[in-house]
C-alpha cells in the first residue's frame, strides 16, 4: 500500500514543488481516497449468448465495478491540480485490473466567478449527469446514455480539453473545448461514428440555483446529498461537434458526415426533512442527433460479449443511447432505520424514443442503499434490480424483458 501511495503521489508532489516553489515557500496539501464498488450478481443473459463458447441463459458473477483514487492539491490561493487514477470493469473478460489515469489538469481560478482549467477530465456540458460522482449515486448505475460517447472518441467518458466555469449570483455555469480521440475503425453499413480528422467538440451547461449552492470544484455532480443538503436546479446545455459521424470510410465515395447537435434541459431536488428523512428527485428531456437512425447497443460491466441474436447483441447490452428523444426520471426517499442505518429505496426509469426502433426503449432500476454508521457514501450497500427490454432484430420491436440484480459493496478509505 505505500509504495502504491507513493507511486500514484509522485507526479502530483513534483508538480506542486515546481509552482510553490515560484510561487510561495507554504507546502500545500495533498488529499486523496480509495473509493471501491464491488458487485456480486445474477444476470438474465440476452438471446443467444455464449461464454467462452458455451451457451448461458444466466450468469452468476463477482466483480469490480469501479475503483477511483482521486489526488488534489490547492497548491496556492488561486492554482488547484486534481488526479483521478482508477479503472472500471474488472470481471471475468480480463486477465488484469484496468488501472489507468482517469484525470489529470490544472486550473487556475481567477475569481469564483471565472476559472480557467486544462488537461484531461470529465468536464463536459449539456446536462447535470454528463459529468457525475459515481461514488455518490442514487441508483444502480450511472444514467451511462448521457456518456454519448464513451469508448468511442473518449476515455471513459474523459478528453483532452480547456474549459471554463463559475459561479455568478445564482447561476453556475461551464463551457467546455474538447479534442476528441482519432477514431480507428470506419462505419460499416451504418451511422457510427466517423474515422476522420476529429473536429473540437463545444459544450455547455448552466443551471440556476435556488437554494444552497452546489460545489463546482470538480466536474463530478452529486447524485443523492441523501438528507444533507437543501438543493433545486433547473438547467440546461448543449453538445456540437462537426462532422462527428458518418455512413461509411471518410475515404469512401458517396459518404455522408453528421453532425453532433444535443441539447437538454433538466431539474434537481435534494429536499431534506424531519427525523432524518429526505427526497430526491430528477427529471431530464433530452434531444439526442447523432446521425440517421444511430444507435448503440452497450452493456455496463457486461459478462458475457459473445453471440448475441437478438438486437441488443450478446449479454446484458441493450440500446442505451441513439437519435431521438429521451426523458429520464428519478426519485428516492431516505429515512432512518436505527440510530447507525439509514434506508433510500428509489426508482429510475429511461424513456427512449429512438429513431433506429421500431418500439420505445424503456429502462427500469429499483434499488435499494443501505448507509451505515454515518458515514453516508463512504460505508454503503445497495441492492439493485435493472429490468430491460429485448428487441427483434428483424422488426426492431420490443419481443421480450430481461433482469439484472446486483448486490454492490461501497466502501472509501481517507
Amino acid at each position: 500500500m505505500k509504495k502504491t501511495k507513493l507511486i500514484l503521489l509522485l507526479p502530483f508532489l513534483f508538480l506542486s514543488g515546481v509552482i510553490v516553489a515560484q510561487e510561495t515557500k507554504k507546502e500545500p496539501i495533498v488529499k486523496w481516497a480509495i473509493t471501491t464498488q464491488f458487485w456480486a450478481r445474477y444476470s438474465e443473459l440476452n438471446p443467444g449468448t455464449t461464454i467462452n463458447g458455451d451457451k448461458a441463459n444466466g450468469h452468476y458473477d463477482v466483480s469490480i465495478r469501479r475503483l477511483r483514487i482521486p489526488v488534489s492539491s490547492q497548491i496556492t490561493p488561486k492554482l488547484y491540480a486534481y488526479a483521478m487514477f482508477g479503472g472500471n470493469n474488472f470481471n471475468h473478460t480480463l486477465a488484469n485490473f484496468p488501472l489507468q489515469v482517469l484525470d489529470l489538469y490544472a486550473e487556475y481560478g481567477f475569481s469564483k466567478k471565472f476559472e480557467v482549467g486544462i488537461g484531461k477530465s470529465g468536464w463536459q456540458g449539456l446536462n447535470r449527469w454528463n459529468v457525475r460522482s459515481s461514488k455518490s449515486l442514487m441508483g444502480l448505475d450511472t444514467p451511462l446514455f448521457t456518456l454519448s460517447t464513451v469508448n468511442k472518441d473518449d476515455d471513459l467518458g474523459r478528453n483532452l480539453s480547456v474549459w471554463f466555469k463559475g459561479q455568478v449570483s445564482q447561476f453556475d455555469y461551464r463551457f467546455v473545448v474538447s479534442n476528441p480521440r482519432e477514431v480507428t475503425v470506419a462505419p460499416s453499413g451504418k451511422v457510427d461514428f466517423a474515422n476522420n480528422r476529429p473536429r473540437n467538440r463545444f459544450s455547455t451547461y448552466v443551471k440556476y440555483q435556488f437554494f444552497e449552492h452546489e460545489s463546482n470544484k470538480t466536474a463530478y455532480q452529486t447524485g443523492t446529498y441523501i438528507n444533507k443538503k437543501k438543493v433545486f436546479n433547473i438547467g440546461g446545455g448543449a453538445q456540437y461537434q462537426y462532422k462527428a459521424f458518418a455512413d461509411g470510410d471518410v475515404n469512401a465515395n458517396g459518404t455522408t458526415f453528421y453532425s453532433m447537435k444535443n441539447w437538454a434541459f433538466d431539474s434537481f431536488l435534494s429536499l431534506p426533512m424531519a427525523n432524518e428523512q429526505g427526497v430526491t428527485a430528477y427529471l431530464g428531456y433530452y434531444n439526442m442527433d447523432m446521425g440517421k437512425n444511430y444507435i448503440r447497443n452497450l452493456g455496463a460491466n457486461n459478462p458475457g460479449f459473445d453471440g448475441g441474436t437478438s438486437f441488443n447483441g450478446a449479454g446484458i447490452a441493450f440500446p442505451m443511447m441513439g437519435t431521438g428523444s429521451i426523458v429520464f426520471s428519478q426519485l428516492g426517499y431516505t429515512f432512518k432505520v436505527n440510530n447507525s442505518i439509514l434506508a433510500q429505496p428509489n426508482i429510475a426509469i429511461q424513456h427512449c424514443n429512438y429513431e433506429g426502433l421500431n418500439d420505445p426503449m424503456t429502462l427500469y432500476d429499483f434499488t435499494l442503499n443501505l448507509f451505515f454508521n454515518n458515514a453516508g457514501h463512504d460505508n454503503k450497500l445497495s441492492l439493485g434490480y435493472q429490468y430491460r427490454p429485448i428487441f427483434d432484430k428483424a422488426t426492431l420491436t420490443e419481443v421480450d424483458r430481461k433482469g439484472m440484480t446486483v448486490l454492490q459493496y461501497q466502501v472509501t478509505i481517507d
